[in-house]
């Protein structure tokens, strides 16, 4: 029993590393693909911005202004407007978005007909349990009166005007998305807008794509290695308990080893290699939880997907050895000086 809450722990360990990296990047990947479902191949912020979150505003006029450009085939402002933690509704002219996206496809319901309409994608629709008609609380109450497949920029959208009237920005918008003639000419656009708009941020799609990672992200990869130091330190713990009750527990059979002459160095080496045998089946065992906490976040918090992340095997395993190795040098130590009367006389 003691060996198997060893086990469990330190997979438990590893779970926290491998779901955390795995939520980390479905996110990102979620926020990439709903970018390239935009459908555009440039996209357009005000100097202030920030690419990743689409912060900053500037004028809607620059969509007429960039729509003049060789070129250009397609071109739609979006006005990005956060209200909750990590929830935001995005302001959008329905055709032009239509248009530049291929469509939108309704599971239920269909487009705006009043100012307080929204649009919810399906998987916004399923963590807060909504449908076409209901009520919903997103920095006003607005009616639900479409869900649409996911994958189109946003969880959640509402009319432009609407949405600027509402949060007083008037005559703003957060990013220009541009749709081309031929994507072969994304570098001679990007130059051109470059020379008319100084200072403003002009990104190819591919570019704004490979921006969405850890690294990126403000504070995101200090959390992962404090949540990485935790399931490592927690893993110690578990391991120098489990070892130092092994100890004593085989204080009688260590003491038959010593005399009958085994070196410190077998009996250290003995629980070393069992320790390493538990870390790499509570390996074993964190990785596999990893697949159930995948589906558990699916059902209960299915707007955070979390990703399985096979690279970072190695890195929980090496945390999990490595942690458990530590945790043992105490115990080993200790059942190595161990007095062989001594130990052939513990009760």
């Amino acid at each position: 029993m003691r060996t198997l809450l060893s086990v469990v722990a330190i997979g438990v360990g590893v779970t926290m590393i491998l779901t955390l990296a795995g939520v980390s990047r479905g996110m990102l990947n979620g926020m990439a693909e709903r970018s390239r479902g935009t459908g555009a191949d440039i996209m357009i912020q005000p100097p202030d911005s920030s690419v990743i979150g689409f912060t900053g505003t500037m004028s809607e006029k620059f969509v007429d202004l960039v729509r003049k450009q060789d070129h250009v085939a397609l071109a739609t402002g979006t006005l990005m407007q956060p209200v909750h933690f990590l929830d935001y509704v995005t302001g959008i002219h329905l055709d032009e978005f239509s248009a530049i996206t291929g469509g939108l496809h309704y599971l239920e319901g269909g487009p705006f007909r009043d100012p307080s309409d929204l649009l919810v994608d399906e998987i916004y629709a399923r963590a807060h349990n909504l449908h076409a008609g209901d009520m919903v609380d997103m920095g006003h109450k607005w009616r639900v009166c479409g869900v649409i497949e996911q994958g189109k920029l946003s969880r959640a959208f509402a009319d432009l005007g609407s949405l600027q009237d509402l949060f007083s920005s008037t005559g703003k918008i957060s990013v220009v998305w541009l749709k081309l003639d031929d994507p072969a000419n994304i570098p001679t656009v990007k130059a051109a807008l470059e020379q008319k708009l100084e200072g403003y941020k002009i990104v190819p799609m591919d570019e704004v794509v490979s921006l969405f990672s850890v690294d990126n992200v403000p504070y995101l990869k200090p959390f992962t290695r404090v949540v990485i130091a935790l399931a490592a330190f927690f893993g110690f713990l578990m391991v120098s308990l489990s070892m130092y009750t092994a100890v004593l527990e085989r204080t009688r059979e260590i003491g038959i080893l010593k005399a009958l002459g085994a070196s410190p160095g077998y009996i250290v080496g003995l629980l070393l290699r069992e320790t390493v045998v538990l870390a790499v089946a509570g390996t074993v065992v964190g990785i596999a939880m990893t697949y159930g906490t995948r589906e558990i976040m699916a059902v209960f918090v299915p707007n955070m997907p979390q990703a399985i992340v096979p690279d970072w095997y190695p890195v929980a395993a090496a945390i999990a050895v490595g942690g458990s190795l530590i945790g043992a040098v105490y115990p080993g130590l200790k059942a190595a000086n161990q007095d062989a009367i001594e130990a052939l006389a513990y009760d």
